[in-house]
């Protein structure tokens, strides 16, 4: 068994595909802007997350209901440099509801939100930094 992907439910497939793609600077597959479905890959790693349009979805399950509400899922990215990065997100217009601040003597970390109010950890490992 392989882990393929991450697939968050989506509203607004638009706002949230600007979101990962020009804000956390995510590449996309397919370039499909407008949905109803894209997977986005960092520059390194074979991980991925994937955007559906949460109607879609319902239609083929039948259910899901109204839209979504509080915190559903916690995406979590690891940087090299978390100040940097953190720096390019916000002059490319994200807002940071937390840090970098350390989380432990191991892990720096910051967190912000996609539109449709998934979190977003950014993480930069420590250790790895000798």
């Amino acid at each position: 068994m392989e882990l393929a992907q991450v697939r968050l439910l989506v509203t607004d497939f638009a706002a949230a595909y600007r979101f990962y793609a020009e804000i956390l600077g995510l590449k996309p597959q397919s370039g499909a802007a407008e949905g109803p479905y894209e997977k986005f890959s960092p520059a390194t790693g074979s991980a991925g997350i994937a955007l559906q349009d949460r109607t879609m979805m319902a239609e083929v399950l039948g259910e899901l209901g109204d839209e979504a509400s509080g915190h559903r899922s916690l995406v979590v990215l690891r940087v090299d440099d978390l100040d940097a990065y953190c720096a390019e997100l916000t002059a490319r217009g994200a807002t940071l509801l937390h840090g970098p601040a350390p989380m432990t003597d191991r892990m720096r970390v910051a967190h912000l939100k996609d539109p449709e109010g998934n979190l977003v950890e950014l993480q930069e490992w420590l250790l790895l930094r000798g």
